[in-house]
């Protein structure tokens, strides 16, 4: 009777061949996973190619603007698009793309800056509150409270006006005073959550100080929510800028802002159309770039999106 041959020690099937349907797919970690949900989102992906494009046009305005933004072209007052002037003059005979262009670097940097402002005091009261909770987090959230009860363009004029100063760090001060109470209970909700999980148990219970269990345990798993949310404070921001700029006291003239050049237009739309549709178009598509790519980048770092 012949018996069996033993099964070789060396076989050509991988060692860890019973635990691959235990792994994510192609051994990809978290950030990976969510660029591979984010690439089938063609919204987020048309919005951020929206924003790379603005962006682009913002940095590389000094050699993308035909005309010098603040000096009157001769004989070509109010002039439509054409050939030479793609979209036209204003009423002081000043290129209207050449201004569009300037007046990205002025929005965008205003609304970067403000979000960055809104994001420190958001990220450092939700944390604050939600890590430590009894009076602190009552009073934090107290005053989010106060600054959320008043409509945002109010409260933005109202602190512009106590500056009684007209500067881009006055704008951008007063929009992320404005923003900070959003994000001030979306991170305090996840702090709340988080700190009852075991990995924060455990790390208190070995001794660790607040400062490390916040910047090594809370704030990398509130980083999600953060992202989104402050992408979508940039398209509330640059309303916000073109707001105050549209009423006179946002960006002070000759420099130019998508808002202030409404305002300039407003009494010639129905002659010189192009002197407020370039402008209006540029905050649109801005806006609506930032809101795709935040819904695309929700929907990326969710981890319950299948992937």
């Amino acid at each position: 009777m012949n018996r069996p041959e033993p099964r070789p020690a060396h076989s050509d099937r991988p060692a860890d061949a019973g635990t691959a349907e235990t792994r994510s797919p192609h051994g990809a970690g978290p950030a990976r996973m969510a660029w591979r949900r984010f690439r089938r989102s063609r919204m987020g992906l048309a919005g951020g190619v929206i924003v790379a494009v603005m962006l682009l046009a913002a940095l590389l305005a000094p050699w993308l603007a035909p005309y010098p933004y603040d000096e009157p072209i001769m004989d070509s007052f109010g002039e439509g698009p054409c050939a030479a002037h793609w979209m036209g003059v204003d009423q002081n005979a000043r290129d209207v793309m050449s201004r569009v262009l300037y007046g990205a670097r002025v929005s965008l940097q205003v609304a970067l800056a403000a979000t960055a402002v809104a994001v420190a005091l958001g990220v450092a009261a939700g944390v604050t509150a939600g890590y430590f909770g009894r009076w602190v987090d009552e009073a934090i959230m107290r005053a989010a409270d106060a600054f959320s009860a008043f409509p945002g363009i109010l409260l933005a004029i109202a602190i512009t006006a106590a500056f009684r100063t007209r500067s881009l760090t006055v704008v951008f001060v007063a929009l992320g005073l404005v923003g900070w109470s959003t994000l001030a209970r979306i991170v305090r909700s996840q702090v709340l959550v988080l700190r009852e999980e075991d990995f924060v148990t455990a790390a208190v219970a070995l001794g660790a100080r607040p400062a490390r269990v916040v910047f090594r345990h809370l704030l990398p798993n509130c980083l999600g929510p953060v992202i989104v949310t402050a992408t979508l404070l940039m398209a509330g921001n640059i309303l916000g800028e073109a707001g105050l700029s549209f009423l006179g006291i946002g960006v002070e003239p000759p420099r130019p802002s998508w808002g202030l050049m409404l305002a300039e237009a407003r009494s010639k739309m129905m002659l010189n159309w192009w002197m407020c549709a370039f402008p209006g178009l540029a905050i649109a598509l801005t806006v609506l770039g930032f809101n795709l790519l935040g819904d695309g980048l929700r929907d990326a770092l969710d981890p319950r999106t299948k992937t």
